[in-house]
């Protein structure tokens, strides 16, 4: 008789926060409550990241705001959100009630504006703050506040309000992610999301018009995770052993093993939830699925198997020379 398959220890930690399984929704891609809970059990998920949100209501960029691109698609969303007030009454109940761990996103235009989403958001319940740096900071040159270590670790130390964990959400839009991460672990950030979306634009040929209405914008997808990879790769190499969440092209199980080996402790699934929105809750199953066809115990086990692998690797062909 066969031995009994042990289970897989699919539990994390990122920071202080325990998370049962290191699978999350990714924020602009799960709307700002139960949405997906039509195709989910969302306390199944390791947390629920919202779309991002601010101190104000906002409208968003105007249409076209999404299409398809090679692997992936653009999008000018322009983070059109209700305002955190709105949001805490009408939306969180029913996502809390649902059992699911949230993780809030916020973003703002002066730091100011990031201070007050995330005063508003102080003793709501929520699991931690993922900050959202990847704005035009409108107090400096119109660049984005990740583009900057000063200003994005005055945006983290602003949304320490929130008194939950902070995690930073980087952009790869930049020379050095690596002194950016550095600087936003300085300002009190317990883990970084990385990464935003890459910049990118689409030009209809016939009309020579922009295909998003706002000219420009986000390019997300397939066709953005070995830029993902990279980037955690070499912040996890330059800074250690901290605790990254990995977001960026993830459809299956392997893609998170892939982004966990680099270095993340956790992932978020985001675009592949446009054409199946169950795409978070198979991802986890195909991870677990992954992890027990080769005896892995522990998804913890998982983080930063790259950089043990190629320290190995590098060693053994030295000896060998």
């Amino acid at each position: 008789m066969a031995e009994p398959v042990p289970p897989v220890d699919l539990s994390v930690r990122i920071g202080s926060v325990e998370l049962p399984n290191p699978v999350m929704t990714a924020s602009g891609t799960a709307g700002y409550g139960t949405e997906l809970g039509t195709y989910m059990d969302l306390s199944e998920l390791g947390a629920l990241v919202t779309k991002s949100l601010s101190s104000f209501p906002w409208s968003g960029n105007p249409a076209p705001r999404v299409v398809s691109a090679p692997a992936g698609m653009l999008n000018a969303v322009g983070l059109q959100n209700p305002g955190v007030e709105s949001w805490l009454e009408r939306e969180l109940p029913s996502v809390l009630r649902t059992g699911a761990r949230v993780v809030a996103s916020i973003w703002g235009r002066t730091v100011a504006e990031y201070a007050s989403a995330a005063g508003a958001l102080a003793g709501a319940g929520i699991t931690a703050l993922e900050v959202n740096v990847s704005c035009p900071n409108l107090e400096g040159r119109g660049e984005m506040f990740a583009c900057d270590p000063a200003a994005t670790a005055d945006v983290l130390g602003a949304a320490a309000a929130a008194g939950v964990p902070l995690w930073a959400k980087l952009t790869p839009n930049v020379t050095d992610i690596t002194e950016i991460a550095a600087a936003a672990l300085g300002a009190g950030a317990e883990a970084l999301t990385l990464t935003n979306t890459v910049l990118g634009m689409s030009i209809d040929p016939d009309t020579a018009v922009p295909s998003l209405g706002n000219g420009g914008g986000g390019l997300s997808g397939p066709a953005i995770r070995p830029v993902v990879v990279r980037a955690i790769y070499d912040v996890r190499a330059a800074l250690g052993d901290v605790p990254i969440v990995g977001v960026g092209g993830i459809a299956t199980g392997s893609h998170a093993v892939e982004l966990m080996a680099a270095g993340a402790c956790a992932v978020q699934v985001g675009t592949a939830s446009f054409y199946d929105p169950r795409a978070p809750i198979n991802v986890l199953c195909e991870l677990r699925d992954w992890c027990l066809g080769r005896g892995i115990a522990t998804a913890a086990e998982l983080t930063a198997r790259a950089h043990h692998t190629h320290e190995t690797h590098r060693i053994t062909e030295t000896g060998h020379r």
